[in-house]
Order: C-alpha cells, then structure tokens, then sequence
C-alpha cells in the first residue's frame, strides 16, 4: 500500500499541489458564488456567479471560518456574501446597518440614525419600480412591487455589536434581517462587488455575455 501510495505521488505530484493549491486559494483568498434566487434584483440577478472576496475582511484558516487575523469590518453598502445559521444556508445581501446604528422602514424608505435616505424614480413597471437608493454616499438600484408587502415597514432597531442588518435590493422578495435577524460577524465570509459570468436560466442557460466582469 504505501509502494502504491508513493506511486501515485511521484506519477502525480505537480496534479496534487495544484490541487491543493487551488483548494486553498478558494477556501481562504478568493471564490465565486451561483445566485439562484432573485432576492438582489436588479444588481444581481438569476444565474449570476458572483467572485467573493475572501480577504476583505478577514484572514481565515484554510477550509475553516475561523478568523486568523481581522483585516477590516463590513461597512454599509458593502454586499457581503455569508452562511446563516438561521436560513440553514449562504446568503447574498447588502449592509445597511452597522453595530450602533438605529434603522427604521416605512412604506421602503430607510431611515439611518434619524437621517432619511434620498430614493430617485427611474422606471415604472406593470408591477414594479425601480429606484435609485443613495447610501452612504454611494448609489445604487433597487426593486418594489407594486402589491402590498408586511416587509415594507418596520420599527426602529439598533445594530447590536457583532452584527449587521442587511437586506436584498429585490425589497418586498428578500429574507434578509427582517425576516432572519441580524447578521453575526463571525457568519460573513467575505464582500463581493464584480459578477465573473452569467447564465440565463429562462434561455437555455445561454451566456449573458453583457454581464461578464460586470460591477455590482
């Protein structure tokens, strides 16, 4: 067995490292992630495979989560990538609260440590909207029905320490915090900000060649 074992290393030793290699780099320095739901629409949709950062905010032990070093902290606006215990599985949402903040809904217009967030019309569907969002002096688009929704409101709430309140820019079709909670830091792998390819799943899974590299 062990003749056989060192067989197979010599014959494939340049395979094996590169796989280990490659193994390691996706685990703890950079990845991509499938979106199958609509929940980030318009910014991401359906089929995109987006690259995940895996560096922005923490160095972790290869294959694990655990946190080698902290390198920096999810900011708002950020669109980070995580593994919710709560949902059971990996999520794509966007930070809109950070530890300490107080943040409120009504009728979809965020307020932020009693500071109204400015919201721009820029299309009116059949049975939608889409809207400019302004952030953190950073804009971006967002999606509302038109039909009523229970997630268009809620109460203020402050950010715990350790956490962050995220949601999906598709608004009223997201399980983010309103319906999961707040987000633990220890559960966020990483930030994405760029799809590396698209498929369209209503198009026999044909390139979106438009979105290739495409920034988020």
């Amino acid at each position: 067995m062990r003749n056989m074992v060192s067989k197979v290393w010599i014959e494939n030793k340049s395979l094996i490292v590169f796989i280990t290699l490659m193994l390691i780099f996706r685990s703890a320095v950079a990845d991509w992630n499938d979106v199958p739901t609509g929940s980030m629409k318009p910014t991401i949709v359906e089929g995109d495979r987006i690259l995940i950062n895996k560096l922005a905010y923490d160095l972790n032990m290869p294959f694990t989560q655990q946190s080698l070093i902290k390198l920096a902290d999810p900011k708002v606006n950020d669109i980070i990538i995580f593994e919710s215990k709560v949902a059971g599985k990996r999520l794509v949402k966007r930070v809109i609260g950070v530890p300490g903040d107080i943040v409120s809904m009504s009728d979809n217009k965020l307020t932020i440590n009693q500071r109204t967030i400015p919201y721009s019309e820029i299309k009116v569907h059949d049975d939608k909207v889409i809207l400019n969002e302004n952030l953190a002096h950073n804009t971006h688009t967002i999606q509302l029905t038109k039909t009523f929704s229970p997630l268009r409101n809620f109460n203020a709430v402050k950010v715990p320490q350790g956490h962050y309140l995220v949601l999906g820019d598709n608004r009223n079709n997201s399980a983010d915090s309103r319906v999961i909670g707040f987000v633990p830091r220890h559960e966020i792998i990483g930030r994405s900000s760029k799809v590396v390819l698209s498929l369209d799943y209503n198009n026999y899974f044909l390139p979106r060649t438009e979105r290739f590299l495409h920034d988020i």
